[in-house]
């Protein structure tokens, strides 16, 4: 019997979800994907067939869920239903925090205290059809259509078979969807099948406030995280001029990087917004009179075709051009000081910039490649730090080796990384697009857009099409956790491309307190056009054709 259906079923799915509260790297997010297991296992055909129903673990314990699902063709077209269940934290609810989790009670909550949110939130309240809390959107509605698919699956209602995909950690690491990539290619072999596309569900993002389109997505955006060490030249404050600040550095990388229009790229209808600061701190310890030795900076970069080399150019650049604005500024200062101090002779200085391949290069050539393995096999053996916070310390421990190139800027990269995907001019995903636009259009009077890129960055970055020509190892070089505990899995990335597909909910303040799903869009419309874009994606596979 089917329970998954209905409006008013799918909502109260929905929060039984999102009464987990699934904050990425919390205990909750194990417990979610234990719960979606046990609903599953409650299926008269998993419990018929328990080898279709796993969990399977990471290295650090969080688990990740499959479900398969055979059509009642028994052909090897099967389409992989992508979705994951972690939700960003809930600081910004504020006093409403308790409330985060049972959306029912904060969308009431928020109804009685509407005059005094925003007059945008306010229309949506007065409406009746939006839910709000942490996760309703972004994506556990996503996650809800898709069980939904599933018992659709499992009532015979496709020819082909459907595999289902929950992960955790797609909104710091995506350690949960790099995991699930053999596990994947696993159950390709177990029931010998083969994957016609990848149909993910999150959910539309507005371009622009008050934006009425509804969307979907052939591509997903790339993304990289450089980071830019600082390492200065320490001074007590008495003598600044003996040293240069990495704060100084790290300001003028500042002016360079943040909303830098070089970085910005347009393809057809899809612009990247220019890269943000989401790092920016020195590295002192405590408090003293010594300036900082060293500071970080990380920025998020994002970008759709773009090779590796040609970002890495720009950043280069930038970090070129912060060199040399620091050298102009300390000299023009202590060029100002030695006019009132007569006895006063400020030496040159030079900032010096790397990658942190060249750093590497460098130690090596001092020390020998069996004193670096071994310094930064210590490391890895005492580690507590994330991934970021450690990409810095090994980039820190080459750079104190090195001290005498101080001061110097040294650019590397660290995790999260998302390629670049897209299958936007597939004749097969293209014939899809046009049927379920045609089919949103003459039964639901809706008109669809399709946008290459979904904007808000997703999994679908390691299972489709890539974009840039250039090899991703062009990047991963000057990745000190390459080598340290992280293995980007190229290979089998590559085994495993197939098209991709975007088709989400209505919602609207991901990643806000205000985060908030529209339910007769979502939970009326959208089941019938997932299930009409899984039955186009089987019945039109290029295996067929």
């Amino acid at each position: 019997m089917k329970k998954w259906q209905t409006k008013e079923q799918l909502t109260d799915l929905l929060c039984s979800i999102v009464q987990y509260q699934s904050v990425t790297g919390s205990t909750a997010e194990i417990a979610v994907a234990e719960y979606i297991h046990h609903i599953l296992s409650q299926k008269e055909y998993f419990q018929q067939h328990t080898s279709h129903l796993n969990l399977h673990p990471l290295e650090d314990g969080r688990r990740l869920l499959t479900a398969f699902v055979r059509g009642k063709q028994q052909n090897k077209e099967t389409v992989i239903l992508l979705s994951h269940f972690d939700v960003v934290g809930i600081e910004d609810y504020g006093s409403l925090r308790n409330l985060a989790f049972h959306p029912k009670e904060l969308t009431e909550e928020l109804y009685q205290a509407k005059e005094q949110l925003p007059d945008h939130v306010k229309k949506d309240l007065e409406k009746g059809e939006w839910l709000f809390g942490r996760g309703t959107m972004d994506m556990k509605a996503g996650l809800t259509l898709h069980l939904s698919m599933l018992e659709r699956a499992i009532a015979g209602e496709f020819e082909g078979n459907l595999l289902l995909l929950s992960v955790p950690d797609e909104e710091v690491n995506s350690s949960g969807m790099l995991t699930a990539l053999p596990v994947l290619n696993q159950l390709r072999e177990n029931h010998d099948i083969e994957y016609s596309a990848c149909l993910n569900s999150e959910p539309m993002f507005s371009k622009y406030p008050g934006d009425p389109d509804h969307y979907i997505y052939t591509g997903s955006i790339g993304k990289v995280l450089p980071g830019f060490y600082c390492y200065g030249k320490e001074s007590h404050v008495g003598e600044p001029f003996a040293g240069i600040n990495p704060n100084l550095m790290i300001s003028f990388l500042s002016q360079q990087m943040e909303l830098n229009e070089a970085f910005i790229e347009q393809l057809d209808d899809e612009i990247t917004p220019p890269p943000v600061s989401l790092m920016q701190r020195d590295l002192k310890a405590e408090y003293s009179v010594q300036t900082p030795q060293a500071a970080i900076t990380m920025y998020n970069v994002l970008y759709l075709k773009q090779s590796f080399k040609e970002l890495n150019r720009k950043l280069l650049e930038s970090a070129n051009q912060a060199a040399k604005q620091t050298e102009a500024f300390v000299k023009h200062k202590a060029e100002h000081f030695s006019s009132v101090a007569k006895d006063f002779t400020m030496p040159a200085s030079k900032v010096n910039v790397f990658m942190y391949e060249e750093l590497y290069q460098e130690a090596v050539a001092r020390f020998g490649q069996e004193e670096i393995t071994r310094r930064q096999n210590l490391l890895v053996n005492n580690r507590e730090q994330g991934d970021r916070d450690f990409s810095t310390l090994l980039v820190q421990e080459l750079a104190g080796m090195c001290k005498d190139l101080a001061p110097m800027i040294v650019l590397f990269y660290s995790p999260p990384f998302y390629p670049a995907v897209s299958s936007h001019y597939d004749p097969y995903i293209q014939h899809v697009i046009e049927d379920i636009k045609h089919y949103t259009n003459q039964n639901f009077n809706i008109e669809l857009v399709n946008a290459a890129f979904f904007t808000g960055l997703s999994d679908l970055s390691f299972v489709g099409p890539v974009t840039s020509s250039s090899r991703i190892n062009q990047l991963t070089t000057n990745m000190p956790l390459q080598h340290n505990g992280f293995d980007f899995p190229e290979d089998i990335m590559e085994q495993l491309t197939m098209p991709i597909l975007n088709i989400g909910p209505l919602g609207k303040d991901p990643h806000q307190w205000t985060e908030r799903l529209e339910l007769n869009y979502s939970f009326t419309y959208l089941p019938d056009i997932l299930a009409r874009s899984i039955d186009q994606l089987l019945t039109g596979s290029p295996k067929r054709q």
